[in-house]
């Protein structure tokens, strides 16, 4: 399984200092496309997360990002304007004592040191443990855990090299625009086709053994799109709903950990 030989025990920084709790979403896939989401997501760094020591992005809060420098684009460009709107916004979080962490998913792992910056964020590798109110919990995308799939594993390798990223950052940028919006287009087609199938998900020896290495029984994740909690045999799982406001049958969620527990909640 990839990425199990991150170090499991750091701390997330004021994950266990405060008694307020801490706030978990991911799947957004943000875009300019989606304003009713974009609504929700505004809603809820601006209201909701004032409760929060911390906010926790396990990935693909964009639908896809194709390098910082989407930033430094004119006003006249939708997507970079787009963009700068929502890390202005995410920075509001650490102008109020707020600690926002943003862990890279499959749609947005070209998000850099630029984008933290901007948007207050620290990263978060994945996985990542943190120990918050007495227990420890592993916090990953999920996407590496859908070891069924070979062929997406193989191609989630090359692209976390750091040298393919560095080769398609030095593409210009209207090339990565077109080679993100056809990859967007290849994935949505394919989960209309085909659905969500076994081959997709999680698998239980990925699961398994990330309890194990991460010597946790709680683990929060997203990617898979099928928000619930999971019993597995070595421990909990919980999955974060996928953000869509946009949709005839709207839907969306986070996670809470608080002294009592994790509690999934509505937006």
């Amino acid at each position: 399984m990839t990425d199990t030989k991150t170090t499991f025990d750091r701390e997330a920084a004021g994950a266990a200092k405060h008694a307020r709790p801490l706030f978990f979403i991911a799947d957004l896939h943000l875009s300019e496309a989606i304003p009713e989401t974009v609504a929700a997501f505004e809603h809820f760094i601006e209201v909701t997360a004032n409760e929060a020591d911390s906010v926790f992005i396990l990935g693909d809060l964009f639908e896809f990002w194709i390098g910082d420098d989407i930033l430094d684009g004119p006003a006249s460009d939708a997507r970079a304007s787009f963009a700068r709107r929502m890390t202005r916004l995410m920075h509001t979080l650490s102008e109020r004592g707020i600690g926002l962490y943003v862990m890279h998913g499959n749609r947005d792992f070209l998000l850099g040191r630029r984008f933290m910056k901007d948007a207050g964020a620290l990263p978060l590798p994945d996985p990542f443990v943190i120990t918050a109110f007495g227990r420890r919990i592993v916090l990953a995308h999920g996407d590496g855990l859908c070891t069924a799939d070979r062929a997406y594993q193989g191609f989630r390798r090359f692209a976390r090299n750091k040298l393919a990223q560095r080769l398609f950052l030095a593409l210009p940028l209207d090339t990565r625009l077109g080679i993100g919006q056809r990859m967007r287009t290849k994935s949505e087609g394919a989960r209309v086709s085909t659905g969500v199938k076994a081959k997709y998900d999680v698998t239980k020896k990925a699961v398994a053994e990330l309890f194990i290495n991460s010597r946790t029984n709680t683990l929060i994740h997203g990617h898979t799109h099928r928000p619930a909690m999971h019993r597995e045999v070595a421990g909990v799982r919980w999955v974060l709903p996928d953000w869509e406001l946009d949709s005839a049958t709207p839907r969306g969620g986070y996670l809470r950990l608080d002294e009592d527990g994790v509690h999934p909640l509505p937006l």
